[in-house]
């Protein structure tokens, strides 16, 4: 009896060993890069649609630096605009990012923006809103 026991402690151990190291992919340790599911662009005038990431001058990806505390586009042609991570806490399951950006040439102000990524799943969710406008834009995170 005792050695069933001891048997499915040790199966259960080594069970949830994977899913921690993988919950740690996503903990703020180690650098991710962000990519852009769907983007909602709102306005009190026209409500909510669905854009897409070009439309909104918003890279396909996005690099999460930790260390540095920086977010930036993972490729060169989608510029080289860097935004400095202002806040970083972990909350109930999730990285929480803040920022703020001053608005670029050719598009809109400048807006807040923060950024929920579940510890668990690596799945994202962004949240801006600037002078009349917010944005939610569905992403998922990996590790690279």
């Amino acid at each position: 009896m005792k050695k069933r026991i001891s048997m499915g402690l040790l199966l259960l151990g080594v069970c949830l060993v994977p899913l921690s190291v993988v919950a740690a992919d996503f903990d703020g340790s180690k650098p991710l890069l962000f990519s852009v599911i769907s983007v909602m662009e709102c306005t009190p005038d026209e409500g909510c649609n669905q854009v897409t990431a070009e439309s909104v001058m918003l890279p396909q990806f996005f690099k999460i630096d930790f260390k540095t505390k920086r977010v930036t586009p993972a490729m060169e042609a989608q510029g080289k605009r860097t935004s400095e991570i202002k806040r970083m806490e972990r909350i109930d399951g999730k990285v929480i990012l803040q920022g703020a950006e001053a608005g670029i040439e050719g598009g809109r102000g400048g807006l807040g923006w923060t950024l929920a990524i579940s510890e668990e799943t690596g799945r994202a969710i962004l949240t801006a809103s600037g002078e009349e406008v917010g944005f939610v834009v569905f992403g998922a995170c990996i590790p690279f």
